[in-house]
């Protein structure tokens, strides 16, 4: 009962945080560091095919990755968020 629980809740936290980084509308202020945007990116679609295989951990783990990257490249000032 508790390991359902548990399952339940890592699957509806990562299918929030996968939402919520899918709706980010953000610019790139230095082209020279498109293959940062690009391995966000490649995070994000690993945690929706990891999510599909039932893969929780792995796809949350993938989401959290995502979100370090582009809370990384606002910080640095590579990225402009336009929300």
């Amino acid at each position: 009962m508790i390991f359902m629980k548990l399952e339940n809740d890592l699957k509806n936290e990562t299918e929030k945080w996968l939402k919520r980084i899918k709706e980010k509308k953000y610019i790139l202020k230095d082209n020279s560091k498109e293959r940062l945007v690009k391995n966000m990116e490649a995070y994000i679609k690993d945690s929706e095919i990891y999510l599909k295989e039932n893969k929780l951990i792995m796809s949350f783990e993938a989401v959290v990755w995502a979100w370090s990257i582009y809370e990384l490249l606002l910080e640095l000032d590579i990225m402009e968020e336009l929300e």
